[in-house]
């Protein structure tokens, strides 16, 4: 039980920033978002929140291994883990929240530099969380593109 309890909680804390994101920039969602130059390969509503959902699941796991490590890592670890859903939270305050696409990219290009850190520094380490993290990274890859798009276009 004792091992099992930090992925637990990881996803548990995936989870709830991931809703109170989504509670707080409902109304772009609803009144800004739809209304924007998006280029042709933006998927479909329904995927956000399935992708987003195996990505809190696998990133909550992610962490609940690296915490289960001992010494210095660990600490490390699941600090760059904490600063880059930090981060994560952020781009959603700004690129929704404020309907704000440039401070949205900005945001975007320091959480793919975290992400991709949290994975280097991983790799060596517990090389299944580093594993656990090629669905965000590749999501966060369509996603800059998006708003790399959306800044530019709008």
């Amino acid at each position: 039980m004792k091992r099992i309890l930090p992925p637990i909680v990881g996803v548990a804390i995936c989870f709830v920033l991931g809703l109170a994101a989504s509670f707080l920039q409902a109304g772009a969602i609803a009144d800004w978002y739809p209304y924007l130059n998006k280029p042709a390969i933006t998927p479909p509503n329904w995927a956000f929140p399935v992708a987003w959902g195996i990505i809190y699941i696998l990133s909550g796991i992610s962490v609940g291994l690296v915490w289960n490590l001992a010494g210095i890592y660990r600490k490390d670890l699941v600090t760059l883990w904490g600063v880059q859903q930090g981060v994560n939270f952020l781009w959603s305050i700004l690129f929704f929240t404020m309907t704000n696409p440039f401070l949205g990219l900005i945001a975007i290009i320091i959480l793919d530099i975290l992400v991709g850190w949290y994975m280097v520094k991983s790799w060596n380490i517990v090389r299944t969380s580093s594993i656990l993290f090629i669905p965000y990274a590749l999501w966060l890859i369509l996603a800059t593109y998006l708003n790399v798009y959306i800044y530019l276009y709008n």
